[in-house]
Order: C-alpha cells, then structure tokens, then sequence
C-alpha cells in the first residue's frame, strides 16, 4: 500500500511538472509582448502586428538554444563538474552496489562518473537511457558504508526512474534563456551609459531600462517556476530510496554524513547545484537571500522524515 501511494505521488506530482513547463515558453513569449507593448511608442507599430511577426525568429532562437543545450548537456555538466568516467575495474563495490539495484528495479544501469573531491555528494543526469548517469564524490565513496552509499545510489535512481532529472534540464535550459536574456539588457544599459548623450540615446536609454525591468521579473518567475519543479522531488526520491533499499535509516545516516561537508569546489553554477542530493555549496551560503528559491529542501527534514520509518 506503501508503494502505491508513492506512485500516485510521483504521478501527480509529474503531471503538475508538465504544467510547470509549460509555463516556461508562455513566460517566454508574454515577456516578448510586455517589452513590444511598452515600447510601442518608440517603434510607432501596432504591438499585436509586431508580436506576431517576431514570433518565428523568438521560436528559432530558443529552437536553436534548446538545441545545443540539449545535445551537450552532458558534456556541459561534466565540465562543470570536472567528473570524469568511473570504470568497473577502478571500483568494483560502487559497481555492484547499482547494479544490484538496477537489477531489483528493471533497470538498465546509468553509467558512473567520479569527481574528484573529498567531500560527500552526488547527483544524478541525463534525458534519455543513452545519457543517464550518476556521478559520485571520490569522498561519498570512501566516507559512507555499504548501506549508506547504496541509499544515496538508489535516491539517486530514484530521480532517473522519476523522470527528474530530464525534467530538472529543461528547467535549467530555460532558465539560463532568462538569465542570459536580463544579463544582455544590463549590459547593454552599461554600453548606453559609455556613449555620447543626445535625443536617440536617452530614447535607447528608456527602451533598454524597460527591457531590463521585464528581463529581471521574467527571470524571477522562472526562478520561482523552477523552484515549484524541483523542491518536492528531492522527498520523492528519498521515500522511492527507502523503497528500493527497505533501510531508510542508512539514507538518512548518509544525509547526515553529506550535510557535513557537501562542498564540492569545482562547482560554481547554482544550475549545476541543484542536480545534487545536498547543496553542494559551503556553509556561509545558507544565509543568502536566495535560499528561499532553494531546489532543496532542508536536508534536517529530510532527514527527519526518514527517521520515522527507521
């Protein structure tokens, strides 16, 4: 009875994120609109006109980004993870311990990737059976149990068998096209700044001041659109880990373990740190502003939570 209630879970749960996504695109093309809108007097267009005729090339270019991003995403995160490929030969426990468990659940085996780094994390990737993987820290490997680091491989099985982790890369896709989008308007506001001062440039001073006001709220939505995709995922997948490996006390002695020491020093993207089981940033962050958009929930409720099925 357990499982099935974690199945309608995680289906609801799936469909919400469809609806999630779908916002994406039409944040996208409002934020289009409000920009034609507000500078209609600037072009002396009829906004509606304009956005139709706008529309195809707005398509293409996210066409063209989604594209690259979609093809490279794994070469993308592993450069920005500088982990690298874990071989059978190099750890044959890591090795048993997933296929053990891919074998329990029907799965076919994601490949494994090692980062080189002594703290505890790890995260899962991919979009397809072709591309999913699951990369671990040299230090989760050595630092945790048999029990432990299988909780942690399963939580993160749990997020490839989920759906998470494709949902979780075209949420980042999309969110990076809103903040390069606010980056290129603030920038463009410094460029105006440098230059000579008349008529036209106060004018394209008013046009880039608009662009940067939508660009900042669009990316703030996304943000908030993207919060509401990842945040409750990470208790699912915990209560899928516990499923599979019947020892929620093991997942919940890793947490406590990873909550330590999760710095991961090669990572610098907040995109990137949202794939992993534990924020993968040092402690001073805990107090930023924008950890009340965090992916995660507070690890010590995750934690918590499993301890009352221990």
């Amino acid at each position: 009875m357990e499982y099935v209630g974690l199945d309608k879970q995680i289906r609801k749960n799936n469909t919400n994120s469809i609806m999630l996504l779908i916002a994406f695109p039409a944040l996208l093309l409002g934020m289009v609109y409000l920009f034609l809108f507000f500078t209609k007097g600037e072009y002396g267009e009829d906004p509606n006109s304009m956005f139709a005729r706008y529309i195809p090339f707005v398509m293409a270019g996210v066409g063209i980004w989604f594209f690259i991003a979609w093809t490279g995403h794994s070469a993308f995160i592993k450069m920005a993870t500088h982990s690298k490929s874990l071989e059978r030969m190099e750890n044959k426990r890591v090795y048993n311990l997933l296929e053990n468990l891919c074998i329990s659940q029907g799965m076919k085996m994601p490949k494994l990737n090692i980062i080189d780094d002594d703290s505890l994390n790890a995260f899962a990737s991919g979009i397809s059976e072709r591309s999913y993987s699951i990369s671990l820290s040299k230090g989760i490997i050595e630092k945790l149990n048999d029990e432990e680091l299988e909780g942690v491989i399963a939580h993160e099985l749990s997020h490839i068998k989920n759906r998470d982790v494709r949902l979780l890369i075209i949420s980042i896709i999309f969110v990076g096209i809103f903040a390069f989008l606010a980056e290129l308007a603030f920038r463009s506001l410094r460029f105006a700044g440098s230059g000579k001062k008349s008529k036209d440039s106060k004018g394209s001073g008013a046009i880039i001041l608009i662009a940067i006001a939508i660009t900042a709220v669009a990316y703030l939505l996304s943000i908030l659109l993207r919060f509401g995709i990842s945040r409750k995922r990470e208790y699912l997948a915990d209560a899928g880990a516990a499923d599979m490996t019947k020892r929620p006390h093991a997942l919940a002695n890793a947490l406590r373990k990873i909550s330590e020491d999760p710095y991961i020093e090669a990572v610098e993207s907040r995109d990137v740190a949202q794939l992993f089981i534990g924020n993968p940033k040092p402690s001073s962050h805990k107090a930023s502003w924008d950890n009340m958009f965090a992916t995660h929930p507070p690890i010590e409720k995750r934690i918590a939570l499993l301890d009352q099925f221990a």
